[in-house]
């Protein structure tokens, strides 16, 4: 059966969307349903971020469930307050649907929200639905909160400062270029299913992400507070070089130190690509990049979830990656551009 989100109208199809809605935060006062949502602080403060997610751009629907867009929708826009090392507690989700998209498509969407909505304990207090004349487009406002002053900006590091990283890089690009792939021969051949079970790893990292919370958790409670930290969105080269810049600091990165899968590993050399170009700039790992004083390091150091990779360098040393024989490389940016089409 399929029924069509123009048989709904607007209000009655947010209705229908949220009639489930419960909030799981204390300080959710007026949820879902009002001109707007009100949130009581109890004294700590704010966060906000905001991504939006565009069918063609961000994701295909070819190969993507809607219910795992709904969760990675709300999970990459937690990892944004993680890489705060705030904790998120609310968010809006506003859509925009084309008449191609049934409202059944839409509850499995939501769906997927709900589920990481209380995976990482989050409350749904609002968004907005409109239509679209080229596809689906969903936009999170997410919001957390975090005791005055405690909050990690992208700016903080200074020289010496260890660089490290949360979890393995490279698996979210290859497994798009699996799907990718396996789209392509699918088109080519419709009676052609393709055989993913072997790839649940490399699939799952780019079909449905998981933000940092443990690795933010963690570091609280070992009482480490990272000079500058920023979520892996758009590959490791792109976010450490925004950490330079934003530091005014150089580093120094070392090749061999970068954390991969033996998946990732593997897919890469199947693809004849380089696991650390993939690493460097294929971006969606929503891992955590951080600095950390080198006081923290016996600290860290025993953390299996995190590798120390480098380290912070006057910003006149520039920003230099060395390989496995010794060789530098000046680190360039040639991850993920909203903006290339291309």
């Amino acid at each position: 059966m399929r029924t069509e989100v123009s048989s709904f109208g607007e209000f009655r199809l947010i209705d229908h969307l949220t009639r489930n809605n419960e909030t799981m935060n204390a300080g959710t006062l007026l949820s879902v349903g009002d001109d707007a949502a009100v949130i009581d602080q109890f004294g700590r403060q704010c966060v906000v971020s905001t991504d939006m997610l565009v069918e063609g751009i961000h994701f295909d629907l070819t190969y993507t469930p809607l219910k795992h867009l709904g969760y990675k929708a709300v999970a990459v826009n937690l990892s944004d307050i993680f890489a705060m090392m705030a904790v998120p507690t609310h968010i809006t989700v506003s859509i925009a649907v084309s008449n191609k998209v049934s409202v059944e498509a839409l509850e499995e969407l939501y769906e997927g929200i709900y589920a990481a909505c209380e995976r990482y304990n989050v409350d749904l207090i609002g968004g907005d639905t409109t239509s679209s004349r080229s596809g689906l487009v969903i936009s999170i406002t997410a919001i957390g909160e975090v005791a005055p002053d405690k909050y990690v900006t992208r700016s903080g590091a200074q020289a010496n400062d260890l660089i490290c990283v949360s979890g393995e890089l490279g698996g979210a690009y290859l497994g798009l270029q699996l799907l990718e792939r396996e789209k392509k021969i699918f088109l080519e051949n419709p009676g052609v299913q393709p055989d993913l079970q072997q790839q649940a790893y490399l699939i799952g990292r780019i079909l449905k992400p998981e933000p940092r919370a443990d690795v933010a958790e963690w570091l609280k409670e070992n009482d480490i507070v990272p000079t500058s930290m920023i979520d892996v969105s758009d590959g490791l080269s792109s976010e450490l070089i925004h950490l330079c810049n934003k530091s005014n600091t150089g580093c120094v990165l070392h090749e061999e130190k970068i954390p991969a899968h033996d998946d990732a590993r593997a897919m890469a050399m199947q693809f004849g690509l380089s696991i650390t170009t993939c690493a460097l700039n294929g971006g969606e790992d929503y891992e955590l990049l951080f600095t950390i004083s080198q006081n923290d390091y016996d600290k860290i150091k025993e953390y299996a979830h995190v590798t120390v990779i480098g380290y912070m360098t006057a910003p006149e040393q520039g920003l230099q990656l060395v390989t496995p024989s010794g060789g530098k490389h000046t680190l360039t940016a040639q991850g993920w551009n909203s903006f290339d089409t291309h």
